[in-house]
């Protein structure tokens, strides 16, 4: 009998073993399938996945890109935006203005002819940095137009302040640019052999000038010297008042003839590629660098020190030609770059999540990390080129600072917000050529007015939260990059300073090349560099 009682007892407990092991090899086998996932591709590739560097000892450390390396899956806001008409985080950060029926319209006139028997030849030099040359380009096309010059291949500006190396068809496709313009201008590679040696007339043109002053002046030029060198290249040509064609043809130059060289292409947009694997993003224009802080004089923020060494570099950069700089006055009258801490509280405002990604398009930020901590520690994902590419990618670019800057353009032209921290002259050709193409939210900091609110903040006068955010939104609101006429010149303002204060061409092509029309849906999607 008491034998029989424990039968049920030891069958009731090999069951319960039986049971425990069962689960054990589940949960043994589970892990093992996680630890060593399938080898196959996944469509979605790195949509999910994210780099957390809250621990990063500096923000400027290379990474492995996301094809390079396994990046933990960290749950991103951003990355699942749903842009249905709806969702309100779409809507307040993301959603693009309206175009207003504005869409590219560059083609010539009906009275439009092939280019006139050459006169001569158009030497250029052009000057400044990547995007100040890409400007001065366009407008000698179109004053070799209207002297019925030939042009030959710009020389790029290698005696700058970045001591670039690089040749025009290092940074442009030289083969397109002529053949793109070959209805407009007759374009060479080079002088012919035997004009090398041939006495020529060097000349800078005048800023600004019109038609009158091209036709006239310097077309007769061509009476005495076959050829014709322009000794510098930036804003020789006014902003407005120039026949239709000819405004049309700064454009066609501008957003068609002069793409980047296909490497440059190429790399450009993986880079926009590996920046989309995180979500939507802000491409930032920090434009926090050694030389702008030098020439605009502004120290805010900065030790004594480093106030010092840019007023010796500004100092010893014999063709700045302002040496004594307020930069309390510089400032207040909105004439500096925002910092990395100012941009910080201005996305913060706007309403931006910490894991934001934002893509850093500039050169080296002063200072480096003592300078960027505070922007760091609101926003984790910084990204860079020099993040997002391996040093072997970036080596045939590095040493150049036009070929890096055409980077950055390139991810800043594609990004969903591009936020410039001051208007400089990449910030004007940006968002120029994102008017032009339709292009996402273009946010300008209105630097004036937000310096007085970040000073209230340093004083304790006033504290961030929901007040500040509204005062921000609201300064911005007509700020954000939709079609717009050209700003004229500001009243009162005479001579030079006149044509100074006229919004640039190529920030605002409209209404030269942006005209308003009602056809079906148009897609202008397609980059154009």
């Amino acid at each position: 009998m008491q034998r029989r009682r424990w039968i049920p007892l030891v069958l009731l407990r090999k069951l319960l073993s039986a049971a425990i092991c069962s689960i054990a090899f589940m949960a043994l086998f589970s892990v093992h399938l996680h630890l060593f996932p399938s080898s196959k591709p996944k469509d979605h590739k790195f949509n999910d996945k994210i780099y957390q560097n809250h621990d990063l000892q500096s923000w400027t450390q290379e990474l492995a890109p996301p094809h390079l390396s396994q990046l933990p899956k960290v749950p991103l806001p951003t990355s699942k935006v749903n842009r249905s008409r709806g969702n309100s985080v779409y809507e307040k950060l993301w959603k693009p203005p309206s175009n207003r029926g504005f869409l590219p319209c560059v083609k010539p006139t009906p009275n439009y002819t092939t280019p006139a028997e050459s006169q001569g030849y158009l030497l250029v030099h052009t000057n400044g940095g990547l995007n100040q040359m890409r400007a001065g380009i366009c407008d000698m096309v179109a004053v070799a137009r209207i002297i019925n010059a030939t042009l030959v291949i710009p020389e790029l500006d290698k005696r700058s302040f970045w001591q670039d190396t690089s040749n025009f068809s290092d940074v442009f496709d030289e083969e397109h640019f002529i053949n793109s313009l070959a209805n407009d201008v007759k374009i060479i590679k080079k002088l012919p052999k035997e004009l090398v040696n041939e006495t020529r007339i060097v000349k800078q043109f005048i800023s600004w000038s019109g038609i009158d002053y091209y036709e006239n002046e310097i077309a007769s030029l061509f009476e005495e010297f076959q050829v014709i060198r322009a000794s510098k290249s930036d804003s020789r040509l006014a902003n407005n008042n120039l026949p239709p064609d000819i405004q049309k043809l700064r454009c066609r130059a501008c957003y068609e003839a002069l793409r980047f060289s296909p490497r440059i292409e190429q790399m450009g947009k993986l880079l926009v590629e590996r920046m989309r694997s995180y979500g939507p993003y802000i491409a930032l224009h920090l434009r926090f660098e050694k030389d702008m802080l030098a020439f605009s004089g502004c120290t805010h923020d900065l030790s004594p020190e480093e106030a010092e060494e840019l007023r010796m570099i500004r100092e010893n950069t014999s063709y700045w030609k302002i040496k004594d700089i307020d930069p309390r006055d510089q400032r207040s009258k909105g004439f500096c770059p925002l910092t990395p801490k100012e941009v910080g509280i201005f996305l913060t405002a706007l309403g931006y999540p910490s894991k934001t990604p934002i893509y850093i398009a500039a050169g080296e930020i002063y200072g480096g990390e003592s300078h960027m901590a505070e922007l760091l520690s609101r926003f984790p994902l910084l990204m860079s080129k020099e993040k997002l590419a391996s040093i072997e990618e970036l080596e045939p670019f590095s040493n150049h600072a036009s070929q890096m800057a055409a980077l950055d353009y390139i991810v800043s032209i594609e990004s969903d917000v591009f936020i410039p921290s001051y208007s400089g002259n990449m910030a004007r050709a940006v968002e120029g050529h994102r008017r032009f193409l339709g292009r996402g939210r273009t946010i300008s900091p209105d630097r004036k007015a937000l310096v007085r609110l970040f000073d209230k903040l340093n004083q304790g006068t006033m504290s961030e939260g929901k007040n500040l955010s509204n005062r921000i939104i609201d300064l911005h609101r007509r700020r954000l990059g939709s079609p717009r006429k050209r700003k004229g010149p500001i009243s009162g303002t005479k001579g030079m300073e006149r044509f100074r204060s006229e919004e640039a061409f190529y920030a605002n092509p409209l209404p030269d090349c942006l005209c308003r029309t009602e056809p079906p849906h148009v897609n202008i999607s397609h980059i154009v560099t």
